[in-house]
């Protein structure tokens, strides 16, 4: 392959997957090449359809192998990176701090480490980009005011969000340090097709589907701002090709809801979609499914980012309302959990 590459981490997974759909829709004539654990939460079913393409390469290997990461580079000619890769759940972090330190903190320094040798060597250190993709939960909680600024101090609550927070200071270090084409982006609360189902959207879609009760934790006041995968891509996209160097773009969605009332809007999508249901189930509507459930430890209050800077430097908005992304989020899992069900009969 004679032609530079962007190697995109983790896009097995939900956001990364979605962004090589987006991705190879917009530029088909620039080389992918995904590198991918294939761990609980990625899987190749996300891809269908792209690994046919001549222009798409998949490698099976784990960014916190540091020799798998130098083969990548020495086998592909990556022009830049943009590195989703990560352990995600908050819950599994808490019951297991170490992988989350292994793939999110050293992977992210065996990639940075890759990318910087082999750029270096090409004396193209500052015409390649390495862009790292957080979250906006290394900023912490906010009480019922405020939002999370670029500027806001990191203050992680739990082994998740830690070591994202480790993981930035580490692209920001390689930045500063040896001058590195560096950029962040932190983006709120994603949703939409290809999310794996221990996350809270998918749960609540499919424990109604199954007419089992819909977990929620504490009394259901947390708040999150939820952004549509697809904005969430046309993000990357801008900040990765027009973004200044070293710098943090939050992407936000301006859609804060309780988690109480997320559920009753999927609830209420979903008394319209499959009414059939109701009454299998013995229920009047989905929302009867509801049932209050311990809650998380360390719970953070609320996320809310202001994505002001992105908007007016960059000229991004999100194109997606949260009705619409909302009901065609719940078509896709109704039309997975259709085939599962016929499947199984």
């Amino acid at each position: 392959m004679n032609k530079s590459a962007i190697l995109i981490t983790g896009g097995a997974g939900f956001i990364g997957s979605n962004f090589i759909h987006y991705f190879m829709d917009i530029y088909p004539e620039v080389p992918i090449v995904n590198i991918d654990k294939l761990t609980y939460a990625g899987s190749l079913q996300n891809l269908k359809g792209i690994d046919s393409n001549a222009n798409y390469h998949f490698v099976e290997g784990d960014i916190a192998d540091d020799q798998v990461v130098q083969q990548v580079f020495q086998n592909f000619d990556i022009h830049g990176v943009i590195h989703f890769a990560a352990e995600s759940h908050v819950d599994r972090s808490i019951k297991d701090a170490r992988s989350f330190v292994d793939t999110n903190v050293v992977g992210t320094l065996n990639l940075l480490q890759a990318a910087r040798n082999d750029w270096e060597e090409k004396g193209e250190l500052e015409g390649r980009r390495f862009h790292h993709i957080s979250t906006d939960e290394v900023y912490g909680s906010l009480g019922e005011e405020g939002m999370f600024t670029e500027e806001t101090p990191y203050d992680p609550r739990n082994p998740y969000s830690a070591s994202k927070a480790g993981a930035n200071l580490m692209v920001k270090s390689f930045g500063y340090t040896y001058g590195m084409n560096v950029i962040l982006s932190s983006s709120s609360n994603n949703y939409g097709p290809r999310q794996h189902e221990e996350k809270l959207l998918p749960t609540i879609i499919e424990k109604a589907l199954n007419g089992k009760g819909i977990p929620i934790y504490g009394d259901g006041k947390n708040v999150r701002d939820w952004l549509y995968v697809d904005d969430h891509c046309r993000a990357i996209d801008t900040v990765y090709h027009f973004g200044k160097s070293q710098e943090t773009y939050n992407i936000g969605g301006r859609n804060e809801r309780t988690n109480l009332e997320i559920t009753n809007q999927i609830c209420e999508i979903l008394n319209d979609l499959r009414p059939d249901l109701l009454s299998k189930y013995e229920i009047e509507k989905f929302q009867d499914l509801i049932t209050f459930v311990e809650d998380r430890k360390g719970h953070d209050l609320r996320y809310a980012i202001d994505d002001r800077k992105l908007r007016n430097e960059l000229q991004w908005e999100p194109k997606q309302s949260l009705d619409n992304g909302l009901k065609q989020t719940i078509e896709w899992y109704i039309r997975k959990w259709e085939s599962i069900t016929k499947m199984n009969h």
